[in-house]
């Protein structure tokens, strides 16, 4: 087994016997001219993995995982998609997923620079009380991720809390991907590329070391992170499309997005937030505005009657 930074990698060829020969072929003990074993490399680690039951469980419990994860990211698209002007919106959502697509296959094939982004950098040296899970309540030693985490969570408030501000008062916005600004469409559709970027990189990271916590084996991580992503461009423009049909549920997507940043945060600190936890408010949050809805539809049909 190969380690990196405590993560444990298999090693295909230490399962073979005999030693390497610089071609990458395994040879096992040659008697009487006996043919070489083939090396069958990573194939071997796939077909292994295929017929273990434990494999299959983690990768169930994986595609959970970056499918949920996934639906923070997808959130953030479809808010700035929604600005844009219509014929522009499914092609930037596009490019949104496609780049998340690309960042975490790119963050998957460097697994020893991603783990390397947990060790600290630097620590200020102060921490919280100790909770009852026996570690502190925050921290001060910071990681790369960390930074990143906290730069992400700072950035979602900040957007959301001035969408949210425009939603409550639009008569003047300074948002450059505001659909009444003469501005160029151009300059607004790389705008919102550029903060999609921003945010995909976030959950990237966000994902892709939640995955290594998760299993060992990178053909795990890789069909998780690819199932992910396909429910995300199946479940893009209908959920946008929803979105922008119910003023309501964008500021319950705003909200989502504040609470998203706020847990990036206290991540970043060292905090432990409960996933759990946040997802189960989200559900019930969303079903609680579902109820609202279909009280509202049943009110519309019976003035409509009346009329």
């Amino acid at each position: 087994m190969n380690s990196v930074s405590g993560v444990a990698f298999p090693d295909a060829r230490s399962r073979q016997t005999g030693r390497s020969s610089p071609l990458g072929h395994a040879h096992g003990s040659v008697r009487g001219g006996a043919a070489p074993e083939p090396y069958w490399g990573p194939m071997n680690e796939i077909l292994s993995l295929a017929v273990d039951p434990a494999a299959w469980a983690a990768l169930i419990t994986l595609i959970v995982m970056e499918v949920v994860l996934g639906i923070d990211n997808l959130i953030f698209i479809s808010i700035l998609s929604n600005k844009l002007p219509e014929e522009h919106r499914q092609r930037v959502r596009r490019i949104g997923i496609s780049l998340a697509l690309i960042m975490r296959l790119v963050l998957l094939s460097t697994i020893a620079f991603i783990v390397g982004l947990t060790a600290p950098v630097f620590d200020l040296g102060i921490s919280g009380p100790v909770g009852a899970h026996g570690e502190p309540g925050f921290e001060t030693a910071f990681s790369w991720r960390d930074l990143i985490l906290i730069a992400g969570g700072v950035f979602l408030i900040w957007k959301a809390t001035k969408e949210i501000h425009h939603a409550v008062d639009p008569a003047k916005s300074d948002d450059v991907l505001e659909k009444d600004k003469a501005t160029v469409v151009i300059n607004n559709v790389g705008s919102a590329i550029f903060q999609i970027i921003l945010l995909d990189l976030v959950f990237s990271i966000d994902s892709i070391l939640t995955a290594v916590g998760m299993t060992e084996h990178l053909p795990i991580m890789v069909i998780a992170v690819l199932v992910a992503v396909t429910v995300m461009l199946l479940a893009a423009d209908p959920l946008a499309n929803f979105i922008n049909n119910n003023p309501t549920v964008v500021m319950l997507a705003l909200g989502f997005l504040l609470m998203i940043g706020t847990v990036l945060i206290a991540e970043g600190f060292g905090g432990h937030v409960p996933k759990g936890y946040i997802y189960t408010a989200m559900a019930f949050s969303a079903g609680v505005e579902g109820l609202n809805m279909m009280a509202r539809k049943r009110d519309a049909k019976k003035q409509e009657q009346q009329t």
